[in-house]
């Protein structure tokens, strides 16, 4: 498995750790790694958690990709939004662990998962591409649209408000907030209870849940394309 996402399986439960520098930012390479990873977890039918570096989760899209030119960003655009509904979609849980920021990208993670954990501290965790001059994707606002409370929706894809990790629980962003110190045990006994549920029936509801959701994802991957284009 590529270093940019390390893969660790025990007990029937895959952690996937990414490590791309000091943002971990999400660049094709990652991306590429990061479904090789969730392969080998569904044939492993693990569950799935998704980790960062102490202090981060993911500052977001590659920058030095994202100006390179129009074509390079909408490549890296269409490919993390396919990312997210591949997340979505996934047929065993996703669980986040998110170890401090999460920004642009890094909170589209959390908001593509089925279970997100929070540290404590003095994170920020959001959707800032308005405040950095970028026009916000149509796939990140149908995302946001389902997954954030109604009251932050606005507030967070129109205004870039940034969340810290407690706000962030009521925003829609996380599900809890622990300690630092104890986040991957909690991550790893949600996914133990996880483990329990009969996966066909949880692929299933899930479908079901979110077939609104992907059907206006798929809609939106082609409108970036053509817009961003």
């Amino acid at each position: 498995m590529s270093e940019l996402i390390t893969y660790h399986a025990e007990d029937g439960v895959a952690t996937l750790t990414l490590n791309n520098g000091k943002v971990n930012a999400i660049s094709p390479d990652v991306i590429q790694a990061f479904n090789a990873a969730l392969d080998r977890a569904v044939e492993e039918r693990a569950v799935v958690v998704i980790t960062g570096q102490p202090g981060i989760l993911s500052g977001g899209y590659d920058l030095k990709v994202m100006t390179a030119g129009p074509k390079e960003a909408v490549g890296l655009v269409t490919a993390g939004s396919t990312l997210a509904r591949r997340l979505l979609s996934h047929p065993f849980p996703v669980i986040v662990a998110c170890p401090g920021h999460a920004v642009a990208k890094g909170a589209f993670l959390l908001l593509s998962a089925d279970y997100r954990i929070g540290v404590e501290g003095p994170y920020k965790i959001g959707l800032n591409e308005v405040q950095i001059g970028m026009t916000m994707h149509h796939a990140g606002i149908e995302l946001a649209r389902d997954r954030l409370r109604r009251s932050a929706f606005h507030r967070s894809v129109i205004n870039a408000e940034m969340f810290e990790p407690r706000d962030a629980l009521d925003a829609g962003f996380l599900d809890k907030v622990v300690p630092a110190e104890r986040l991957l045990d909690e991550a790893h006994q949600v996914a133990r209870e996880l483990k329990k549920l009969n996966m066909l029936a949880h692929k299933n509801t899930k479908l079901k849940v979110r077939k609104g959701l992907l059907e206006a994802l798929d809609e939106a991957i082609l409108l970036d394309q053509g817009h961003m284009g």
